[in-house]
């Protein structure tokens, strides 16, 4: 069958052929998606002209009154503490890059829905038509009233550091990067467990990440939060090195953070004994690197559709494999992350959501596990319907506890 061509110019899809057929007929994908993902849907009913004056005018202004005496109201009688916008500016969508805010959207849909399907959390889709770190951030800050949390997503490093920065010190409610901090998250909690399961501590570890962007940043500077023995991280240029001289700001502080041990050269060079790598990058590491590394090691490559060690190899050579992908065990997977941290932070109308919160998430997802931990279940499945109770009880304790709870 002939693969099929959208004329972004026109109002039809046809295939090579030009036989006008819809996309529908040819890929389920497309079946799904036709019409979108997802609706609002009323929650009071409005059957008559009582309804009406209740939900609407003349009902509707007391509560507006109210609201304007004392804005704290805000959460009480509106949706706001319930519900997350999910931003993006298209720049960062998938591993298909900037790809523009309009097709951005059938994935910022599928967020939306995750929240509600894993999290019960309300969230609401919004693409920006703009790029530049002012404009995005002076849009969100503008948005921001009728939302009790901020999900960033798919939005290009460098960028997303400054624009994840500057909305937190604008905001008073919860703003998170997931490419960044969900990832980081779910890949401690399976490090966490791997680790228990051969009897090593955190502290052991020597970790290599591949990947200098928003997920490798957020998961060294997590790593090195929770205790991690010592954790290099690699670009296309090699070991981010203090004697490097064209480190961008971002990893000027991260080589300050990380690389105890003063690596410098390449990646393979870097795995060289290493107990742990961790791939956020795509491209493809030789089998002999990994077969360098220490006896009884982890390797975590994420990359999809492609892991940078497919798992035929590196189980040859490693204790535990995880990957980014639903068809192998041990799937590090943003959604075991995301709803349940915004679910808890919402709970207590949370300001921010902080190391110390993350930090539990991850503990409280590795703890889900428990006695069933075995080299293929490091990682609980985004189904086991543990996962977003455990995470949400403990993020909204650890909001408590570090003061930021407002309720």
């Amino acid at each position: 069958m002939a693969a099929e061509i959208v004329n972004p110019r026109s109002d039809s899809t046809t295939d090579q052929n030009g036989e006008g057929e819809p996309l529908d007929s040819f890929d389920p994908a497309f079946a799904l998606h036709r019409g979108g993902k997802m609706a609002v849907q009323a929650t009071v009913p409005v059957r008559d002209k009582d309804d009406l004056s209740l939900a609407y005018t003349p009902g509707v202004a007391r509560v507006c009154t109210a609201i304007a005496e004392q804005p704290e109201l805000v959460h009480d009688y509106t949706w706001k503490s319930s519900v997350v916008a999910v931003v993006t500016d298209g720049t960062a969508v998938l591993g298909l890059g900037d790809i523009g805010p309009e097709a951005s959207l059938p994935v910022m849909e599928g967020k939306a829905i995750l929240f509600k399907q894993f999290g019960g959390v309300d969230a609401v889709p919004i693409a920006l038509d703009c790029t530049g770190v002012e404009e995005v951030v002076e849009t969100v800050v503008r948005l921001a009233p009728s939302f009790g949390g901020v999900n960033l997503e798919d939005i290009s490093a460098p960028r997303c550091f400054e624009i994840e920065r500057q909305l937190q010190e604008r905001l008073d409610i919860p703003v998170f990067h997931d490419d960044q901090h969900g990832t980081a998250v779910v890949t401690l909690a399976a490090l966490r467990n791997a680790a228990r399961l051969t009897g090593k501590g955190l502290d052991e570890l020597r970790a290599v990440i591949s990947g200098a962007g928003a997920a490798g940043v957020a998961i060294a500077k997590m790593l090195v939060e929770a205790g991690i023995g010592d954790v290099a991280v690699a670009d296309r240029k090699g070991v981010v090195s203090g004697d490097r001289e064209d480190l961008t700001p971002v990893k000027r502080e991260l080589a300050e953070l990380t690389n105890k041990a003063g690596i410098t050269g390449s990646l393979e060079a870097a795995l060289e004994g290493a107990d742990v790598f961790i791939g956020v990058s795509g491209g493809t590491v030789p089998e002999a690197a990994v077969a360098s590394m220490a006896e009884g090691a982890f390797v975590f490559a994420m990359a999809n559709p492609n892991p940078e060690v497919h798992p035929e190899v590196a189980h040859k050579y490693a204790a535990v494999v995880a990957t980014g992908r639903s068809d192998f065990p041990n799937q590090i997977n943003n959604v075991l992350a995301f709803p349940g941290i915004f679910a808890g932070a919402l709970q207590v109308r949370a300001s921010r959501i902080t190391e110390g919160m993350k930090l539990a998430a991850a503990e409280a997802l590795a703890a889900v596990v428990g006695d069933d931990l075995a080299a293929d279940y490091v990682i609980p499945s985004p189904f086991d319907e543990r996962v977003a109770p455990a995470v949400t009880a403990a993020v909204a304790a650890a909001a408590r506890a570090e003061g930021v709870a407002r309720r």
